[in-house]
């Protein structure tokens, strides 16, 4: 089984960097990998292929990579704490509800004249994430069919959107329109102040994540094995919450809502692995999740060049399977 591990980290790490290297030498402007190797150097020949690299698509990668890796740990611990396969921050309405309280905050502080800063984004969203988490939740415990969780948390994400949508529809301010790109997800635009707010964010995130791998373990057998095993159940429900909502509004909050990454690479990554254990899972998810995002964002930005498709266009197209395949192989067990 180690052996298993071993070739599907070395496989998500191989993935990563030959998707890292295409996605730096792909675009509106192409370059070679000998001019790759002359970035590094002081004095480069093209300073606008520098600009280009080190200013646009180089942040815009590596932000690819942290927010794909934060959005499948995020989607695992919402399917851990649901019990559920499908479970995730874009099904059950989280991502929209945060897209939906910092879009209303951008709307309100532009009106006024006030730039938004990365923190207030992403508190924003967290706000959001929480009251969005909190709804279906509430809903939970009225219900006893998972199935119907989930129908509720799409009715939920599909309201916050209609509301986000009629609010930038009719806002006034051309910035405030623009929040109509950002709505449905992308990568364009990050900044290196960006990347170091969501590398502190997303890091002690995960790795706190991480640390609770063995009673998420626990949890996962059942509450009741969990508690004999000595786990505060309550406080690790409520940590479950706060850190999975963390992760998604750091998503939503730089990225916009971008779908079913969370609830595919979960499965993917037990697939690959054989294993539903939290401690393999976690940085599994995190690395399976960077690939797949990157893959997407370059899919995105090049095969209609210059024109940009949706980072959840191209994740639904590719990922929508995985999640019909994973939901056929629960029934049939």
């Amino acid at each position: 089984m180690k052996k298993r591990y071993i070739i599907s980290f070395g496989l998500f790490i191989v993935l990563l960097a030959g998707l890292f290297l295409w996605n730096v030498g792909v675009g509106s402007v192409e370059m070679s990998f000998s001019d790759f190797l002359g970035l590094f150097a002081k004095n480069t020949d093209n300073p606008t292929l520098y600009q280009i690299v080190w200013k646009i698509r180089l942040p815009r990668i590596v932000a690819a990579i942290l927010l794909g890796g934060a959005l499948s740990v995020s989607g695992f611990l919402l399917q851990s704490f649901f019990q559920n396969p499908i479970a995730g921050p874009y099904v059950l309405g989280i991502s929209s509800g945060a897209k939906l309280v910092v879009a209303l905050t951008m709307i309100f502080l532009l009106e006024k004249g006030i730039m938004i800063s990365s923190f207030g984004m992403v508190a924003a969203a967290f706000v959001g994430s929480l009251l969005a988490m909190g709804f279906v939740l509430l809903i939970s415990f009225r219900v006893s069919r998972m199935s119907l969780l989930v129908v509720c948390g799409i009715m939920i994400g599909y309201i916050c959107s209609a509301i986000t949508d009629f609010c930038v529809t009719f806002a006034s301010d051309s910035n405030i329109v623009n929040l109509h790109n950002w709505s449905m997800g992308s990568f364009s635009g990050m900044t290196w102040d960006n990347i170091r707010i969501m590398t502190v964010l997303v890091g002690v995130t995960v790795v706190v994540t991480f640390f609770l791998a063995k009673p998420i373990g626990a949890y996962q057998m059942g509450e009741s094995y969990a508690r004999n095993l000595g786990v505060n159940v309550k406080a690790l429900r409520i940590g479950l919450i706060l850190l999975s909502s963390l992760l998604s509004a750091c998503v939503t909050a730089f990225a916009g809502p971008i779908s079913f990454v969370g609830i595919a690479v979960p499965h993917l990554v037990k697939l690959a692995t054989g294993t539903a254990k939290p401690i393999v899972l976690i940085p599994g998810c995190f690395l399976c999740g960077a690939v797949v995002t990157l893959f997407c964002d370059g899919i995105a930005r090049t095969v209609f060049a210059p024109t940009e498709l949706s980072i959840s266009s191209v994740t639904a197209v590719f990922l929508v399977p995985v999640v019909i395949a994973a939901m056929l192989r629960k029934q049939k067990l």
